[in-house]
């Protein structure tokens, strides 16, 4: 069995969230700038708390290894409570910064964003 002490070691490049790391805490944080492709009707949790399922479209341009390339994603996404009851009252098309993290639900293996926040881009 591999201690954390031997991982480090053996990890000889910088991650980037190696500031943010502590030992025994895993990070799990997710940012997309996107826009709002499809909005299910706000639905209510079995103890009443406002949940709303959604997709998201981003489109961009990255530079990977030392090219250019078009990047586009559709993303399922849920967000719960004050956040789900705002986003379910914005537009179809509209663009935001989302925040939160990924989560992979019972029984499956497509990831799912769930939103904690998002602003306006």
């Amino acid at each position: 069995m591999k201690t954390l002490a031997k991982l480090s070691r053996l990890n000889t490049r910088p991650e980037p969230f190696d500031s943010l790391r502590v030992v025994g805490l895993e990070i799990n944080l997710f940012s997309l700038t996107a826009g709002v492709a499809e909005v299910n009707a706000l639905r209510y949790t079995p103890s009443g708390v406002p949940a709303l399922n959604c997709k998201l479209e981003h489109a961009s341009e990255v530079t990977e290894a030392g090219q250019v390339r078009q990047v586009k994603v559709v993303m399922k996404a849920v967000c719960f409570g004050s956040v789900a009851e705002s986003l379910a009252r914005q537009d179809i098309g509209s663009h935001w910064k989302f925040t939160g993290f990924l989560a992979t639900p019972h029984g499956t293996k497509q990831i799912v964003f769930h939103i904690q926040e998002f602003v306006k881009d």
